[in-house]
């Protein structure tokens, strides 16, 4: 009983603060669609995959971020989300720490090199 009312207030919480994502009625926005019809593509699908596809991969998406959300927040600083939480979770996982490890060594590269970028721009 206490973690329905906990999902609840979470369900409120996204209604909120998605812009009108309606979770109780089964229409709902689909946040990931198009990203999704891409990605199925990409990986041998026809180019316009039927929906009920499509949302059902959007659904497992969407729950995969949803329960990593709780965990991430329930490990570090409560109520807080961060990366190394993620990195925490994920660790078993050797696919997904790889992707992650490259996403995150990625992202400092590029934080590098807009600096330098900046810097030889503007001369600070």
């Amino acid at each position: 009983m206490a973690d329905e009312e906990d999902e609840a207030g979470f369900d409120e919480e996204v209604e909120d603060g998605c812009g009108g994502v309606d979770v109780g009625h089964g229409k709902r926005k689909r946040l990931f669609s198009k990203e999704l019809r891409c990605m199925m593509y990409g990986f041998g699908d026809d180019q316009n995959p039927y929906t009920e596809s499509v949302d059902i991969l959007e659904d497992l998406v969407i729950e995969f971020i949803t329960e990593m959300t709780h965990k991430a927040m329930s490990i570090g600083r409560q109520g807080r989300v961060q990366v190394e939480d993620i990195v925490f979770l994920i660790r078993k996982d050797p696919r997904k720490f790889a992707r992650v490890k490259d996403l995150l060594t990625m992202n400092e590269e590029l934080k590098r090199a807009r600096k330098a970028f900046d810097e030889a721009n503007y001369g600070s």
